[in-house]
């Protein structure tokens, strides 16, 4: 018996973010519901629900529900059209194919005044001679009947025919319930002599013990079940359910016990040996880094599976990476130093990267390199030259710039002095009396 609970209406409302009390609509068909419960006060928004194929004998706690405008109750065990006068907002209403025999109790939607659609098709009340009249004149506010609308003309003529309709209606209601009472208690009958045959083992005459003849058996039971004949009524609807029920968890229990439980797999011999195993299949590569005196592990990890599923454990002979619980194992060729270990994931490639130092520390000689013998002088200087402070000097010919001091070379017997430039009038040649002589060193005056 399947219940409606919270879970399972948060399952089902995935729509609106798994939210209840803003719920507007919900679809629980096929689930096995046998009873409606806890709708009306964790669901006060619905407008549309669900419910069709499933195994509700009876409509109850919906009368809550002030905004519901479509209720489906399509494929179920319903015998009575009742507790609906509180859905105020019910526009239509779908019982198709269930066993509703009392045709005159679609007298209580007389209350829901916005009803406009009802399908009572696949009822035992539609055989009666006399239904649609019956219910077209009963319900006026209807507009649509069994997916056929309503005429005018044809309302006018239901009303005409209401007295004669009813009394008519009324006798094969009658006749029903008697056909009905001695359907149920048939199917007790039938129920409690199931129920004495069950504590008797080889209630039919067959012993269980030849194990090849199980499934034959099996068969043969299956095939007579459903070849019996019998009369289709909630009761019988119901068996057929629940024998399907215990087909299924039977096989789903044999199935389980077929399985071969697998052993555990060996990581360490007897003899304290480890073993090489890769059961992730997984890519890998294992570097021998003599430099840094240390193993390297590549672990080709999938890109997008979460850290917290890997566990790495590292031992002085082997290491160890669980995978989603499967293991990967590989054996050192040395001994490394477990606390001194690392781990590191890549976020691009999502590789596992294990550094693994060596235990044993690696020693290298060192080359001497012959030099030639010193002399006590030369070892003198070169204290003298280590305690002087040696600075940076700057050699003036490296300067790019010409040197402007230099460009007009002045007599060596005039005194060294500044130039002093001063005016002063040409003179003539012939007027100072004196000898002009020219100095090509001395550049032309502007």
């Amino acid at each position: 018996m399947v219940l409606i609970t919270e879970d399972l209406i948060r399952r089902r409302a995935e729509h609106n973010n798994c939210e209840i009390f803003s719920l507007e609509e919900i679809s629980l068909h096929q689930q096995d519901v046998e009873r409606i419960e806890h709708l009306d006060k964790w669901c006060r928004e619905l407008k549309i629900l669900y419910l069709q194929n499933n195994l509700i004998p009876k409509i109850e706690n919906v009368g809550r529900l002030k905004k519901l405008e479509y209720l489906n109750l399509a494929l179920n065990n319903i015998e009575k059209i009742e507790n609906l006068e509180g859905c105020e907002s019910l526009q239509k209403l779908d019982l198709t194919v269930n066993f509703v025999g009392e045709v005159s109790t679609i007298q209580s939607l007389k209350h829901n005044l916005h009803l406009r659609e009802l399908y009572l098709v696949g009822n035992p009340c539609a055989q009666y001679d006399g239904y649609r009249k019956y219910v077209v004149a009963t319900l006026p506010q209807l507009k649509w009947l069994d997916g056929k609308e309503i005429e005018r003309s044809e309302r006018i003529q239901a009303l005409q025919d209401y007295r004669q309709v009813q009394q008519q209606i009324k006798e094969e209601e009658e006749a029903y319930l008697l056909r009905r009472a001695r359907e149920r208690q048939e199917a007790q009958n039938k129920s409690c002599t199931q129920q004495s045959a069950s504590r008797n083992p080889g209630f039919d005459g067959r012993w269980y013990t030849d194990i090849n003849n199980t499934f034959e058996d099996e068969d043969q039971e299956d095939k007579a079940f459903w070849q019996q004949p019998s009369q289709y009524t909630p009761e019988s609807r119901l068996e057929a359910h629940r024998y399907m029920e215990e087909k299924r968890k039977s096989k789903e229990s044999k199935s389980e016990d077929g399985k071969k439980v697998k052993p555990p797999r060996t990581m360490i011999t007897q003899d304290g040996r480890a073993l090489n195993v890769n059961e992730p299949k997984l890519d890998f590569s294992l570097v021998d880094d003599e430099e840094n005196n240390q193993f390297i592990l590549d672990l080709g990890i999938y890109r997008h599976l979460d850290t917290s599923l890997v566990d790495v454990d590292v031992q002085p002979n082997y290491v160890r990476v669980l995978v989603k619980s499967k293991p990967f194992q590989l054996v050192l060729p040395e001994e490394v130093k477990p606390d001194s270990s690392s781990a590191k994931r890549s976020q691009t490639t999502g590789h596992l990267v294990v550094t693994m130092p060596k235990a044993s520390e690696l020693i290298q000689k060192q080359r001497k390199i012959p030099c030639a013998p010193k002399s006590q002088n030369s070892a003198k200087v070169q204290n003298s030259s280590s305690k002087r402070i040696e600075k940076l000097e700057v050699d003036p010919k490296a300067h790019s710039f010409p040197d402007v001091a230099n460009i007009v070379q002045e007599k060596r017997d005039r005194a060294p002095g500044p130039l002093v430039l001063s005016k002063c009038r040409p003179q003539d040649v012939s007027e100072g009396g004196g000898e002009y002589t020219e100095n090509s060193e001395v550049p032309p005056l502007m």
